[in-house]
């Protein structure tokens, strides 16, 4: 392990968190750097500067309002002119390179990245839908990286980023403090928030979900009830940690999907103190508490959303995040892998670790599937084989971590995903082979 990566796994294992998602959480580095009693006093403690992020409309109702007070030692303001920079492989919706595919398509990872990539420059996007223009739609990236952001800083006026590593841990440090997340977790870096990438492992890879839409929040339980799926309080925010930086820093800035870059004299990550609601979060995967049969028959796959993007449609999302976490199968009478289905959501499916119970072969950690809306798909064959002739007795499911961004739009893939040599040209033939077993 390089020294680099040795410093920042120190780092993060000493980390401490805020707890709670939604919650109006306050922190501050230094103590008194928080003012009392209001937001932007005439003088800000500390000789800060008071400044708001506001990740919604000022008046959108209160329970959908993102801001949070930031108290810095210099403002945001103060840069110089921003330039258009190198995109890399990194796409913005509309995507319109390629037409949509009604296809079924697979891929195996992505090639490992040149040496001395960071995971802004490992960005290499699959498709989406919608247009970051106007902040509907969302965009699937995946990343490999095997060198640390330096002197680099990141943010996204797209939209937010769901990042799901699935090799390796990065350390973020983002303008409101630290997070770790490694394969098994997921981190949320809200819209606009700077933030910095670095490496605990020699390498690192993994998938990106970019939401243009409304922030995800906690899908409503229903008569699930008060309990079950993903809990509030294992949502962990960060502590206030700032860097006083006086040396040059390229910050790069995602734009109506474009980059762009300016060079600060000093690190833009220099928040001392904070408090509000547009926050960066981390969450266990492990900890998703799965709602499942205990009488018969598979439940749709929508029991198992983690996170959700509403639309102006109520309960058709613009991207829910679901996760395929270990759990029992005890159903009686019933094919227990997910069932054949046609759906007019589209689903983006990626594999953490282990195997998927619906695919015996070939859905390896690191790679993705797309069925996209009413493409036909379900078990392969050697699957439905096995579960059709399998005894039905207590089965624990828990030697893989899978999860899906399902959307209510098709996901038009790029061109660079269209072509790529990691595309798998036989995906269909899984599905090959089963046979007729009707009798009259």
């Amino acid at each position: 392990m390089s020294e680099q990566a040795e410093q920042a796994r120190k780092t993060a294992e000493a980390l401490e968190y805020l707890t709670g998602f939604g919650n109006e959480h306050s922190s501050e580095a230094v103590p008194g750097a928080l003012p009392s009693g209001r937001n932007s006093p005439q003088r800000a403690p500390l000789g800060l500067y008071a400044e708001q992020l506001s990740g919604s409309a000022f008046t959108e109702p209160r329970k959908h309002n993102r801001r949070s007070w930031l108290y810095r030692i210099r403002p945001s303001a103060a840069h110089p002119p921003f330039t258009r920079t190198d995109n890399g492989a990194l796409r913005s919706a509309p995507f319109t390179g390629a037409p949509a595919d009604p296809n079924r398509l697979r891929w195996n990872p992505l090639p490992d990245a040149a040496p001395g990539t960071d995971f802004l420059a490992g960005l290499w996007t699959l498709g989406g839908n919608g247009d970051a223009t106007q902040r509907t739609g969302m965009a699937i990236h995946l990343y490999r990286a095997n060198t640390s952001m330096t002197d680099r800083v990141f943010s996204d006026s797209d939209g937010e980023l769901l990042i799901v590593p699935e090799r390796g841990g990065l350390l973020l440090r983002t303008e409101l403090g630290l997070l770790s997340a490694g394969p098994g977790e997921v981190a949320l870096i809200p819209r606009g928030v700077r933030f910095r990438v670095e490496l605990l492992d020699e390498d690192a890879r993994g998938y990106v979900c970019e939401n243009y839409g409304r922030p995800f929040e906690l899908p409503d339980l229903g008569p699930i009830g008060a309990n079950g799926l993903a809990a509030a309080r294992d949502f962990r925010a960060p502590v206030a940690a700032y860097e006083d930086v006086e040396r040059p820093t390229e910050v790069v800035n995602k734009f109506c999907g474009n980059l762009w870059s300016a060079t600060y004299d000093h690190s833009p990550l220099d928040v001392v103190a904070w408090y509000g609601t547009h926050t960066p979060y981390v969450y266990d995967l492990r900890r998703f508490n799965v709602i499942g049969s205990i009488s018969y028959d598979h439940p749709d796959p929508s029991i198992f959303t983690v996170l959700t993007s509403p639309s102006d449609t109520p309960g058709l999302a613009g991207v829910d995040f679901v996760v395929f976490a270990p759990r029992w199968l005890v159903g009686e009478d019933t094919f227990r892998p997910p069932y054949f289905h046609r759906n007019v959501m589209s689903e983006y499916m990626g594999l953490i670790e282990g195997a998927y119970d619906a695919k015996a072969e070939g859905f390896v950690p690191g790679g993705g599937s797309l069925h996209n809306m009413m493409s036909a798909h379900g078990p392969d064959r050697e699957t439905f084989d096995r579960a059709s002739a399998a005894e039905l007795k207590p089965q624990k499911i828990d030697d893989g971590l899978a999860f899906m961004f399902e959307t209510r739009w098709p996901i038009t893939t790029t061109p660079q995903a269209a072509g790529a040599d990691h595309l798998q040209r036989g995906y269909d033939d899984v599905w090959q082979g089963l046979q007729r077993h009707f009798r009259a």
